[in-house]
């Protein structure tokens, strides 16, 4: 090779912002997306993982209070009809329909059962898409991230080759950091693709686990509501 042309070859800027400085327009925004979407698939993932360690610490300890034996509408009173913990609100949404199933006279209202196990099942649904809220953004940026890095490197390399074409030049110093700028975009989309994908199956098997949990309490309560509905 030229000493003259490797010299030169020497002195193009291959950092990360220097490639993305050279960059033409569109792949800058490319680049400005992919960046964007990575930092909020981070985002995402930090907060349903501190979300789903809490929602399990809250469930185990309403669990040893609600088998603890004390009454269950001394338990309702304690933490009453809207408690924080998400278990709590499984839990609260059926005692406060077992308790406007009663009339004055202390009996109950003909489907109680039904509207009880109803309730519960209306309060589990809104802590399953709050519990679940956000992991489509995780989904979404596993399985387009990579397209649209390589959209960035395909437009890259076409004005890669528009250069080389203007210069009549296919030395190194024309090739290189063109055919860099344009791959740097795919490498910025499995970046963000590549954890997305891995924690919106892990984040989404947590989320499922919580909610089977939930609705396995929910039908044991029942069974204990319909025990007392028997006598």
């Amino acid at each position: 090779m030229d000493p003259q042309t490797l010299a030169v070859a020497q002195e193009i800027d291959f950092s990360m912002w220097g490639l993305f400085a050279r960059a033409t327009l569109t792949v800058k925004i490319v680049m400005f997306l992919l960046v964007l979407s990575s930092v909020w698939g981070w985002a995402i993932i930090f907060e349903k993982v501190v979300s789903y360690r809490r929602a399990r610490q809250e469930a185990a300890k309403f669990d040893r209070a609600f088998w603890s034996g004390e009454p269950l509408d001394e338990l309702y009173d304690q933490i009453g009809a809207e408690p924080k913990g998400r278990a709590q609100r499984v839990f609260a949404a059926g005692m406060t329909e077992w308790r406007r199933s009663h009339r004055d006279d202390g009996a109950l209202i003909a489907g109680a059962h039904a509207r009880i196990d109803r309730s519960m099942d209306v309060a589990i649904q809104k802590e399953a898409e709050e519990l679940q809220r956000g992991l489509p953004v995780l989904a979404t940026v596993g399985s387009t991230a990579p397209f649209v890095g390589l959209f960035g490197t395909v437009w890259g390399i076409m004005h890669a080759f528009i250069e080389i074409a203007s210069q009549q030049d296919t030395s190194l110093v024309v090739v290189a950091p063109g055919i860099a700028e344009a791959l740097f975009a795919t490498a910025l989309g499995l970046i963000a693709a590549i954890p997305a994908v891995i924690f919106y199956n892990k984040l989404s098997a947590d989320a499922s686990r919580v909610i089977s949990g939930y609705e396995a309490f929910a039908d044991e309560f029942s069974t204990i509501l319909s025990r007392q509905l028997d006598s």
